[in-house]
Parts: C-alpha cells; sequence; structure tokens
C-alpha cells in the first residue's frame, strides 16, 4: 500500500508549512475520484491568536482539528449537516489565555467549544484535591487537580497527514503532556476517514515515558447542539445500568434519554451509563435529532473505555444550548475517588494504551432506523436497571 506523508509542522525539525494545501493535485493524483484536501492556516487576533487549524476535507465531510488545543476537533460538517454546538466561546481559544485554576479550578471552561474535546491524561473529572495515601494510610500526595485535565489546552509538537491508496486520509498528531517532577505522557493521535465516506475515527495511544508508573485517564467530551440537539432528541445505548449522578439528576431519571429545547436557567443533568458492548467489544451511542431524519452514531472499545456519561446541558441557545456523549476510561469525578472505586488505570515506564472512538453521522431516516435497530439488538438479551438515585460506587456525594 502506497502511502504519500506531508509533515505540517515539527518544533523538533524547525518545519511549518504555512498555509500548506494537501489534494488530489498535489499528491499527484491519489484518491482522484473525489474532491478532497487538507490544508494547515494559522488564526490572528483576538483569543484564537496563534491557534493553529487543520481543515480537513474528504469530499463530503469536512472537519476542523486544532494541533493548538490538544488535536481537539472544533466543528464539523456532513453533507449539509452541521456537526458542532453554540459554546459562549464563540472561537477557539489560545491555551496561553486559559487559567484553568480560574473560578475555583474551572478555568477550563473558559476555552471549551469543540465538537471533540480530550479531558486527561493524568486526570479529568472534577476539580478538587486529590490525596493519596500509602500501605499504611500515611499521606504522600496532596495535589489540586482543575477540572477535565491538561491535554486540550497542550500544543502538539508534531502534526502530519498520511493518504493512501486506499482512499484513506490520516491526521497524526503528537502531544505531550510533561512537567518535571511529575509525569511525562505521551498522545499519539490519529484522526482517519475515507475519502467520500460519512464517518471518521481516532485511534489515540497514551504512551508512559517516564521512569516510574503514571496513572491515565482519557474522556472523550462529545458535544452536540441543533440541529442534531432539539425538543424530543433522543439517545439510545444498549445498557445494563442507568444511575443519576446527584439529586439534580434523579429529578429527570424518568426522561433520562431524552430532550428538552432550550430552556433558560435550566441547570446540568448527568447520568452515567454501563453500555453493553458487541462481539468486537464496542458499544454504541446514537443521538437521533427531533424528526428522526439525521443522527450520529459513536462507537467505543470498551476494554478501555467502559464508562459513558450523558451531559444534559439544554440551557438557553445563548448560554450554550448543548449535550456531551462522553466515554471514558473512568467517570468525570475527582480522580482520588474514581482510584478509590479502581478505575484509575497505571501506565509502567514505557508501556501504552491504546483507546478508539468511531463517529458516523446518518443522514436519512432509513440511516438512523438502522442504527437504531442496532442498539435494540445489542440489548434483546439483556436489563437495563435504572438507579433512581445517586449511588456510592459511582458518584462521591
Amino acid at each position: 500500500m502506497t502511502v504519500y506523508t506531508v509533515t505540517l509542522l515539527d518544533v523538533g525539525e524547525g518545519i511549518y508549512a504555512d498555509d500548506a494545501v494537501i489534494d488530489t493535485d498535489s499528491s499527484n493524483g491519489r484518491l482522484a475520484d473525489h474532491d478532497w484536501s487538507v490544508s494547515l492556516n494559522r488564526m490572528h487576533g483576538g483569543l484564537s491568536d496563534g491557534i493553529d487549524l487543520v481543515q480537513l476535507n474528504n469530499g463530503h465531510l469536512q472537519l476542523y482539528v486544532l494541533p493548538t488545543r490538544g488535536m481537539g476537533v472544533w466543528k464539523g460538517k456532513c453533507g449539509l449537516l452541521p456537526l458542532q454546538w453554540n459554546s459562549p466561546v464563540t472561537t477557539p481559544v489560545h491555551p496561553s489565555f486559559v487559567d484553568q485554576s480560574r473560578r475555583g479550578g474551572v478555568g477550563w471552561l473558559d476555552g471549551f467549544n469543540e465538537l471533540i474535546c480530550r479531558c486527561g491524561l493524568g486526570w479529568h473529572g472534577a476539580p478538587g484535591t486529590d490525596t493519596q495515601y500509602d500501605e499504611h494510610g500515611t499521606v504522600v500526595c496532596e495535589q489540586l487537580l482543575t477540572l477535565h485535565g491538561r491535554i486540550a489546552n497542550i500544543p502538539a509538537h508534531r502534526v502530519s497527514v498520511e493518504v493512501d491508496t486506499d482512499g484513506l486520509i490520516s491526521i497524526i498528531g503528537v502531544v505531550d503532556e510533561t512537567s518535571v517532577f511529575g509525569d511525562r505522557l505521551r498522545l499519539t493521535s490519529v484522526l482517519s476517514t475515507q475519502a467520500g465516506s460519512s464517518q471518521f475515527s481516532i485511534r489515540d495511544t497514551v504512551t508512559n515515558l517516564g521512569g516510574t508508573p503514571a496513572e491515565v485517564e482519557l474522556l472523550y467530551h462529545c458535544n452536540f447542539g441543533t440541529p442534531l440537539l432539539g425538543e424530543g432528541a433522543s439517545v439510545h445505548v444498549a445498557a445494563s445500568r442507568v444511575t443519576p449522578r446527584d439529586s439534580r439528576a434523579s429529578e429527570g431519571i424518568d426522561r433520562w434519554a431524552t430532550f428538552r429545547g432550550a430552556t433558560p436557567g435550566f441547570e446540568e443533568q448527568v447520568y452515567f451509563v454501563s453500555p453493553l458492548s458487541d462481539d468486537s467489544g464496542r458499544a454504541l451511542v446514537v443521538l437521533r435529532n427531533p424528526d428522526g431524519h439525521a443522527s450520529l452514531a459513536l462507537r467505543f472499545d470498551t476494554s478501555t473505555l467502559p464508562c459513558f456519561t450523558l451531559w444534559k446541558n439544554t440551557q438557553a441557545v445563548e448560554d450554550g444550548y448543548c449535550c456531551g456523549l462522553e466515554p471514558g476510561s473512568s467517570l468525570p469525578n475527582n480522580r482520588g475517588f474514581e482510584r478509590e472505586m479502581g478505575r484509575v488505570r497505571t501506565l509502567q515506564p514505557g508501556n501504552s494504551i491504546e483507546f478508539s472512538l468511531q463517529c458516523e453521522v446518518a443522514e436519512s431516516q432509513d440511516q438512523t432506523q438502522h442504527f437504531i435497530d442496532e442498539v435494540v439488538q445489542l440489548q434483546k438479551n439483556f436489563d437495563c436497571h435504572t438507579e433512581m438515585m445517586p449511588v456510592a460506587d459511582l458518584s462521591p456525594t
């Protein structure tokens, strides 16, 4: 298989391909049956000043990738269907303008507007103090953790594009989350899409570059607004258990899988879902739009992403009307609680762990129904238990 490779940026080699465009013409006719392209641009002005933006167009699906923000996906479009949400943070924010310790540790929200935003790598979830003890119960470390970790505010130091003769276009980014007297974790991200298709995949490898064991948590914060979200939209997932995070979520447990229209003053509701997987070890979550003529399906490997969180944030449009579909290696609680519950992974020196996520858009009622039928098929031999109140092994309060 022939692979065409272009380096867009490499800090170590001093490479920055200003205003680079890779397409059928520049790649010697590869994928000539599709009008595809990949381009690199740098944003200027305001809070976006210095943001590198990679625009990927496979001929049907467009994605905007942000190397400067941990290889997150800002927004996209499939055919005529927008893939995004209208955050009060209207444009990508350079990490230099995000003080994660602000507002009691939730300053991460000052830069939050992506379609897909990674949370991790050393931790994710609620802010607060993480206290670690030795086998004798003596405190060995206390660390103040900010909301959702560091990775979304660390720029990639190497980004390249690969195109093969089978029509696969990939953007590869390398991001290091490191510190002196701290962990050394490397994210190698590969976002791939087939030319002309309505789907893309993300394969992330996290490697411990340090000389001592390191804890790893990763969550994909996948966020959607209109037109996929709206009054009567619904989420479909085969699961063994659904649990409200807190008393606020308990108020809506009887309608946890359906969405309201924009509701000024709505207070978020969060649900923890234990997903079932198919024979290949993948879970399926479907977001169906209000009239059932479009949907989005997420598939993820439950061997490394065993948890799923649904975030319902159906407040006023001006305030960020949105829902979050969030596969994770653990739940978005403080790392100390997740460690106590046995959900935090530890990587030995030199070892790696791989996470995979696939996103596919359905642009018709028939395609949408096909996704939902697949969920029904996964669920048919299993009961799903719905908890009415938070449970101790999932919620610290």
